[in-house]
């Protein structure tokens, strides 16, 4: 079958080759503009559209998915399929363009978690068990019938990158499968089936930690949100991203909420109190300072048992 690409991230980039190197023919790619970055405004590319510059695949690009010329750029390639991987929500009038329809490769196992951040919520949550789902694009987001799914568990180390890196793998290999699967027409699509959720875009308010919650609570929004955007909090005025903790003591505490319990040096130790239960930080970074360890971030701050983080 034809067809046409459409994705940005660097999660869609192993479903690119994928396909790249299947039965199928990807001609042509749609990916986000380019943006300068940085503090030099240096122009640069997508991942998706790197990937589609080293294979040489013809790229449109448009911050307009509604305009005019955008339907325009598609229509020649005379696609049997759109398949998208990490990108924008498309309007009924470019999802309808191809004859077997368009296609959407979400990191969950729908109809859990639909929306911007799959990932992230689920390890947020405390799930012990995600996956991936292909199925065709409707107007509604994430609503549509389900081609295949594939699950993995999450394990209690896993943070969020962790499991975007596993989805990321598995998720191609099951897309290549779904595509195969159109092409012989040897499926029938399935209604999404069980409990909605919600998987809403991540805000600095998502990252700001509260330390009324307990410490599982607390424990998983890091886990989820490591290794970026990273749960945030405030100690002695400044602000700090915590990329790692492990839960001490799920039993309730007296101390009042991001007290600091325990400061060991030597051992290189920080204890925080929560709501119910003491929350180990075992690596944080600094405003505009690298990523450090708990014993080398102690080494270089003045902080003592009973300061208060918020």
């Amino acid at each position: 079958m034809r067809i046409v690409f459409m994705g940005t991230p660097e999660f869609a980039v192993p479903s690119l080759e994928a396909l790249m190197e299947s039965s199928h023919e990807v001609v042509a790619v749609v990916s986000a503009p380019d943006r300068p970055v940085g503090r030099g405004l240096k122009i640069r590319y997508s991942p998706i559209k790197q990937a589609a510059l080293d294979f040489e695949l013809p790229i449109i690009q448009t911050e307009n998915l509604k305009s005019e010329s955008f339907a325009e750029a598609l229509v020649p390639f005379k696609a049997d399929l759109f398949v998208v991987v990490g990108f924008r929500i498309l309007p009924s009038r470019i999802f309808k363009i191809p004859l077997k329809g368009t296609i959407n490769l979400h990191a969950s196992l729908l109809p859990k978690y639909r929306g911007a951040a799959p990932i992230n919520w689920a390890v947020m949550n405390g799930e012990t068990e995600s996956g991936v789902s292909v199925f065709f694009i409707e107007k509604k987001l994430d609503t549509g019938n389900i081609i295949l799914q594939e699950s993995v568990s999450i394990e209690p180390k896993d943070n969020a990158g962790h499991l975007y890196d596993n989805l990321m793998v598995i998720g191609a290999e099951i897309l290549v499968e779904a595509v195969d699967m159109i092409a012989d027409a040897s499926f029938t699509p399935q209604p999404q089936d069980g409990e909605v959720t919600r998987a809403p875009k991540i805000t600095k308010e998502t990252c700001r930690i509260d330390w009324k919650k307990d410490v599982v609570t607390i424990h998983n929004q890091v886990r989820g949100l490591a290794p970026y955007p990273r749960a945030m909090t405030t100690l002695l005025g400044k602000q700090i991203k915590i990329m790692e903790t492990r839960v001490i003591d799920a039993a309730a505490t007296s101390a009042e909420p991001g007290t600091i319990v325990l400061l060991d040096r030597k051992k290189g130790q920080l204890h925080i109190a929560t709501g119910k239960g003491v929350l180990a930080i075992k690596e944080l970074q600094i405003a505009g300072k690298k990523n450090m360890v708990t014993a080398e971030f102690l080494k270089g701050y003045h902080l003592n048992s009973g300061d208060i983080l918020s």
